[in-house]
């Protein structure tokens, strides 16, 4: 598939999505870089941490409308693959921060010396190193979403069932995670990091960095799963969507596909977790919730399932809704969570790019 094919395949939304990312990726860096504090057009560093919040929360919505839009796969359990690779990255954060923790042990983070840990869990070796954190962003996740798959998979489990196994499967993680013998900061995870790959995290310069960064990485992430929607296995997924019976009938290995598919979604979740985590500056067990997830369910449902650039744009517009109504009435967000989906699914079947499209007279 050509590159030209490839913006084809995602319509005139797909282009506007790109077409958004590139705009976010010109103006965001000047206008809080290139702007003095107190011009008018100036954007606060607050702002570009949370429009970078908001992009890596865009990218687990992709993976998870991957699997859901496209293969019918309602996971409501993502958010472990999400909160995996945030751990990874959190875990490489912290062996950075070296002596300058509150203790001044240079190969202990605080909450082990606190424990009384006499030394560094055979788990925590090799998170020094940068490369290897980033490894394990892909492999901690992409293991657990493989090993969950092949066993899930090959028994054929499906639908509601299978929903709930991810549903226990997120939840089993954060009791685990929770525990301070598990060695990953119990109640209070990771945080009180100080800098990566040697910037500070604090600098205004790395804060648009990583910005960048999960701009492009969810640009990528965009186009993947474009190329493989768009390709043979793109269509032997939506065969298994459709009829999964039929197509295992013609000789599909069915199971293999959705495992193959399954691993990759989780792995990129896995990314999007890894981005979050810098520029939020703390991962605890409460990224494992099963509220999470459904929360997560909630954003490709809202923008529209199976479109992608959708799933994106309703990540964008569900965390910015409660980012004001958490600061305006912080007592009736989960019910507003509620009613918005209720009403998504009665009315707007297709979401937001649904609707669109049908004003328009289009597809979306």
């Amino acid at each position: 598939m050509t590159p030209r094919s490839l913006l084809m395949r995602g319509g005139r939304g797909g282009a506007i999505f790109l077409a958004v990312m590139a705009l976010l990726a010109v103006v965001v860096p000047v206008l809080n870089l290139g702007l003095a504090p107190d011009a008018a057009l100036h954007l606060p560093d607050y702002w570009v941490t949370l429009l970078g919040k908001y992009l890596s929360y865009a990218l687990l919505a992709i993976a998870i409308d991957l699997i859901w839009g496209y293969c019918g796969i309602l996971s409501l359990g993502h958010t472990a693959f999400f909160a995996l690779g945030g751990y990874a990255m959190g875990m490489y954060l912290m062996r950075q921060i070296g002596t300058r923790g509150m203790y001044g042990n240079a190969e202990l983070p605080d909450f082990m010396v606190f424990l009384n840990w006499e030394a560094l869990p055979w788990y925590w070796w090799g998170f020094d190193q940068f490369w290897f954190a980033m490894l394990m962003v892909l492999l901690a996740p992409g293991v657990l979403a493989f090993a969950f798959g092949w066993l899930a998979f090959r028994s054929r489990v499906g639908g509601v069932y299978l929903s709930i196994i991810t549903q226990a499967l997120t939840y089993a993680l954060m009791l685990a995670f929770f525990r301070n013998e598990m060695g990953f900061g119990g109640n209070n995870g990771l945080t009180d990091f100080k800098d990566i790959l040697g910037y500070s995290l604090q600098s205004q310069h790395t804060r648009v960095g990583l910005f960048l960064a999960t701009v492009v990485a969810l640009t990528l992430g965009y186009l993947a799963c474009r190329y493989i929607t768009g390709s043979r296995f793109g269509r032997i997924i939506e065969a298994i969507r459709d009829a999964e019976s039929r197509t295992r009938f013609i000789g599909y290995r069915v199971e293999y596909y959705k495992l193959a598919l399954f691993t990759f979604s989780a792995m990129l979740a896995g990314i999007a977790g890894a981005l979050y985590v810098p520029q939020v500056g703390i991962i605890n067990p409460g990224e494992f919730s099963p509220i999470n997830s459904i929360e997560a369910v909630v954003w490709v449902a809202v923008g529209g399932r199976g479109t992608l650039y959708g799933a994106a744009l309703g990540a964008g517009i569900v965390n910015y809704a409660k980012t004001w109504f958490t600061t305006a009435f912080p007592e009736i967000w989960l019910y507003a969570l509620g009613a918005l989906f209720v009403a998504v699914t009665l009315a707007l079947p297709r979401g937001v790019v649904g609707l669109l499209a049908r004003r328009k007279g289009g597809t979306a």
